[in-house]
């Protein structure tokens, strides 16, 4: 049996609870020479994430691709680009992964392609080729306007006017990359047999891109406006509400199929993104039961600054909506300022603390867990499209983007010295190079290294249920959940409040927590026989428990193992 194979049938829901770690393909590590990363720098630096106790890697898209949005522009979904390598080079990725343990997720493109894929360059011939309704096509209105009122992501109208057909054609993106239409049943079948073909090549899963946004309503309706609250300044998609364009009830129906897919090869594993405008609902469907996604994840936490009150509003709503649905969290990715900015450098270890006592999977994104922020790029070295067309009130998402930083080096070790890479070294990111946090016991890596391993080796918070505790209990600034199993429970709480020194209504006191009023039926009868224990957090001083109070202070959190009442019905 092959490595990929033992992998795979070691365990179907592998998935469950698991770390993935998030791989930008151009950014990570460059083997070839020229300022890009590429598939043979993943494979030199696979120790490194076997030894940062993740369970799987999700790669980025390494697919054949003009490179107009960076890969999601796919142009090949069967072939490597010569950037990133040759599917040999693939091959050998994932065999090397699987020999060390960890697994494989690739992206998947589905929901719209490049304008220099085959299909498209054939469908915009005439109204009559075999791929003619392969894409959404649609008449201009009366006076020669686009269809109608939807809006790119990326700025401008989501119609562009092609004179061969004399049609607009939708994109949801950039106008390089037009939409798929999945309505058509031979564009459902031939993505499912592109995610067959790498199957075959023994990855373990997928991460769907816009997984929200295969179907559209036919009937073209104009989308309605949406509130102030919801919209961002600077980015005209967000002034209405995507209730035609995306989410469509269809959608459900081809998870389903995609499920099935994945069912034939054990382990495999899928997690969508979810946009939109209400995207917590759509998440939780798309999760729901055993015959969709196995995960999913949104951009709520992902704008998450570290508010106590607004994370359990995010929490609390999804368990609204998704009782048996299963959540994959992450704070940072490749589309997001890094979460060391928004929740504050000082607070890097305690915003993965807070990820790691969450119910779902996990996701880091590469350099979080040695702390980067999010780097400042001049308008001259932007690459990204979304920053260069709403610039300077969106800068785009090059800042979270720049290379990892292997040396404490000009390119940080991610190419020679000599070389300009795709995007500029964060100066900064060189003082929390690897290899200084290797040697240091207490550098973040290593503090995130064993918060890892207490997660992994606890299955009340890999797998067990989750209890909110309402920020109406708990002092200002404190967040909080119970996760629990029939056997244990554990009380995880961070206080988010921020230190300060220069605040004099601030004074930095420790809040102090009842434990027998936030327990209530859950708190031990007999604490002297069934002790509570205080979980011994890496980089967090032990708070004090005594007689049932505990004290913490800002900027800290603690982890408690409090013995599980068998006598009392546990709760969701």
């Amino acid at each position: 049996m092959t490595s990929t194979q033992l992998h795979r049938h070691a365990a179907h829901d592998w998935w469950r609870g698991a770390t993935l770690y998030q791989i930008y393909p151009r950014s990570f590590m460059d083997a070839n020479g020229d300022g890009v990363g590429d598939i043979a720098g993943i494979i030199q630096r696979l120790d490194y994430l076997a030894t940062l106790g993740v369970d799987a890697i999700w790669v980025s898209p390494i697919f054949t691709s003009p490179m107009q949005d960076f890969g999601y522009d796919v142009s090949d979904y069967r072939d490597i680009d010569p950037l990133f390598g040759t599917l040999e080079d693939f091959s050998r990725l994932v065999a090397r992964a699987h020999e060390l343990g960890l697994g494989v997720i690739i992206d998947q493109v589905l929901s719209h392609s490049s304008d220099q894929h085959a299909w498209f360059r054939e469908s915009r011939q005439s109204w009559d080729n075999a791929k003619a309704d392969w894409y959404v096509w649609a008449d201009p209105r009366p006076d020669g306007g686009a269809p109608n009122n939807w809006l790119a992501a990326f700025g401008g109208p989501a119609w562009t006017f092609d004179s061969r057909r004399c049609q607009y054609y939708l994109h949801n993106f950039l106008a390089s990359q037009p939409d798929l239409n999945f309505h058509h049943p031979e564009v459902r079948q031939a993505q499912l047999d592109n995610l067959r073909f790498w199957l075959e090549l023994g990855v373990d899963g997928f991460r769907f891109d816009t997984a929200n946004f295969y179907f559209h309503d036919q009937a073209l309706t104009d989308n309605p406006p949406s509130s102030d609250d919801y919209r961002s300044r600077g980015h005209p998609r967000s002034y209405q509400l995507l209730k035609h364009n995306a989410d469509q009830p269809e959608n459900l129906d081809y998870l389903e199929e995609i499920r099935a897919l994945l069912e034939e090869y054990p382990g495999g594993a899928s997690v969508g993104e979810v946009g939109g405008s209400d995207p917590l609902p759509a998440m939780a469907a798309y999760t729901a039961g055993q015959h969709r996604l196995h995960m999913a994840y949104t951009f709520d936490l992902l704008n998450s600054t570290g508010d106590a009150v607004d994370l359990h509003a995010v929490l609390a709503r999804f368990a609204e909506h998704g009782e048996d649905a299963w959540p994959c969290w992450a704070l940072s990715n490749h589309d997001v300022p890094r979460s060391a900015s928004r929740w504050g450098s000082a607070r890097a270890l305690l915003a993965l603390t807070v990820l790691c006592s969450l119910r779902g999977s996990l996701c880091l994104y590469q350099g979080e867990e040695l702390g980067f922020e999010e780097a400042e790029l001049s308008y001259a070295e932007l690459q990204d499209p979304f920053g260069i067309a709403l610039w300077p009130e969106v800068k785009g998402r090059d800042g979270c983007r720049t290379p990892m930083v292997w040396e404490p080096q000009r390119n940080g070790g991610f190419c020679a010295d000599s070389l300009s890479p795709w995007l500029p070294v964060h100066a900064p990111h060189q003082s929390q190079a690897v290899s200084l946090q290797q040697e240091a016991p207490e550098s973040l890596l290593n503090r995130v290294r064993k918060l890892l391993e207490l997660r992994r080796e606890n299955a009340t918070l890999k797998t067990g249920q989750q209890t909110l505790i309402s920020p109406s209990v708990l002092p200002k600034g404190v967040f909080g959940v119970i996760r629990h199993t029939p056997h244990q429970q554990m009380v995880c709480l961070a206080n988010l409040e921020h230190e300060t020194d220069h605040d004099p209504e601030h004074d930095n006191a420790p809040v102090m927590l009842d434990l027998p009023a936030l327990l209530g039926s859950r708190m031990p009868h007999d604490q002297h026989h069934d002790p509570i224990e205080v979980v011994s957090l890496p980089g967090m001083a032990t708070p004090s428990l005594e007689a049932g109070q505990l004290s913490l202070a800002p900027g800290m959190a603690a982890w408690l193992v409090v013995p599980a009442d068998t006598s009392q019905e546990q709760d969701r």
